[in-house]
């Protein structure tokens, strides 16, 4: 039951989003020229541009998220290491301190 209902709510957003972007597509057909420092790109109607500077960041926001990410799981490794090197030596000292004579 909640399955089919998660899956009717997904497709009910979907279809709400297609809506928002056609009509947003629709009203903002102005052509447009995007002007950069050194570079002007060719013209487009102004929901192409906002669309796809949205999806540039969307695209570079998950880039820059995806290398801290891994960044992290990186130093995670690390200190999963040193917490074995440590345990390892103090399981040591444990057998030592047991096996030593009295």
């Amino acid at each position: 039951m909640m399955r089919w209902l998660k899956t009717l709510l997904v497709l009910i957003l979907c279809i709400a989003f297609l809506f928002c972007g056609w009509t947003f597509a629709t009203l903002n057909t102005d052509l447009v020229s995007i002007n950069l420092f050194f570079v002007t790109l060719p013209e487009a109607s102004l929901s192409l541009w906002l669309m796809a500077s949205f999806v540039l960041g969307g695209v570079a926001g998950v880039v820059v998220s995806s290398l801290f990410v891994m960044l992290l799981k990186l130093k995670l490794q690390s200190a999963r290491r040193k917490i074995q090197a440590a345990d390892k030596e103090l399981d040591k000292l444990r057998t030592a301190s047991l096996n030593r004579p009295a």
